[in-house]
């Protein structure tokens, strides 16, 4: 496997590092928002030397999980993975993990050494009842991938007192994308809670699927500005993954990777006050899809432990185990011990892609 040709936890530490001090320095301008990340960079190297501590024993602990903490969301965005998956529908929530049980996974992740949890969903903002759960736990940041429609003066007292909540906005380009794809007034919606995080001293980072058809725009110095003019301090380029076979012309290839991979090279010389990640990432670089524990996971609102939110195959839910064990599933296993995650894909997503391979490996469980 890749992961005897180099050292994977060193690999992800430093990724780790690097994020946090790209934080650090996007908030240097904002002291109370520096004191934060500061003190999260003393918990995030504690969650560092945790997860090296597993890593010698044998045990092999991913520094990311990914919570799609509901199923309910108030749009109805065009190519939706979440509600192509069912992930997200507008039928009533049912067996929805409550408050507490996040709570407890939350906390069992910080005590593996877990430094970030994306909230995702659906709409996670639509569940404050979580993130008031997320707010006590200054260990863990939390990244909230929120479309902004519900930001109210309520959340953004939340967001001045719980630092480790991270707003991210998702947009899809300018005003005509955005609204294309998200809803008539949308984008508007957006700069207005962008304006309004800005004018109470509020950090927050933007999300943006990155397709063939926007890759140019979203990496466009107009682009940028307009973030950074509203105080924009992150933003993050998921690569589209196709949900349906029509869709796939606009997953990236390995020549749009490649330029979105030096673009960002080029643009964290242009605005050092910016941080700038993609995701998942140059894949040869990581031996491999990071999928599947290798570097993050994904549990969904039902508890259902998965490989990634695009990939939603599971033989656990933590409802009945603790996550330490849904990490060691059966299903984990058997794709970082076999060749799935190291393969070849022309775009997207290789678990997309090899997407038969995954069921079977569930059908011979």
């Amino acid at each position: 496997m890749a992961e005897k040709e180099y050292n994977l936890g060193e690999y992800l530490t430093g990724g780790v590092e690097k994020i946090v001090k790209g934080a650090i320095r996007a908030t240097l301008k904002d002291p109370k928002e520096s004191i934060f990340m500061a003190r999260y960079a003393i918990a995030s190297k504690e969650s560092s030397r945790r997860r090296a501590e597993l890593e010698k024993q044998g045990e092999h602990i991913p520094p990311f999980l990914i919570a799609s903490i509901t199923s309910s969301c108030n749009l109805h965005c065009a190519g939706c993975y979440a509600r192509e998956n069912h992930i997200c529908s507008d039928e009533k929530a049912y067996a929805q993990l409550s408050a507490e049980e996040w709570d407890a996974i939350f906390r069992e992740a910080k005590d593996l050494g877990i430094g970030f949890i994306l909230l995702a969903g659906g709409e996670p903002m639509m569940r404050r009842d979580i993130l008031d759960k997320a707010a006590e736990i200054p260990e863990i940041l939390f990244p909230v991938f929120t479309n902004g429609t519900l930001l109210n003066d309520s959340y953004i007292k939340l967001f001045d007192q719980s630092r480790n909540l991270v707003p991210i906005f998702s947009i899809e380009g300018d005003e005509k994308k955005t609204d294309e794809r998200r809803g008539s007034g949308i984008y508007q919606s957006l700069i207005r809670a962008m304006d309004k995080i800005k004018e109470n001293h509020l950090i927050f980072g933007a999300s943006v699927t990155a397709t063939t058809s926007n890759l140019n725009e979203v990496v466009s110095d107009d682009f940028i500005h307009v973030l950074q003019e509203r105080g924009c301090k992150v933003i993050i380029y998921v690569e589209f993954v196709p949900v349906t076979e029509d869709s796939t012309e606009l997953a990236p290839g390995d020549v749009e990777r490649e330029f979105l991979k030096n673009k960002l090279m080029e643009l964290r010389e242009q605005y050092p006050e910016m941080l700038f990640i993609s995701f998942p990432g140059d894949e040869k670089s990581s031996g491999g899809c990071l999928a599947a524990g290798r570097g993050f996971f994904h549990i969904n609102s039902h508890g259902d432990a998965e490989p990634c939110p695009f990939s939603p195959y599971t033989d656990i839910n933590v409802r009945d185990t603790s996550v330490r064990e849904a990490l060691h599933s059966k299903l984990f296993t058997a794709l970082q011990d076999g060749d799935v995650l190291m393969e070849d894909h022309a775009g997207g997503c290789v678990l997309f892609e090899r997407r038969d391979q995954v069921k079977k490996l569930l059908s011979n469980e």
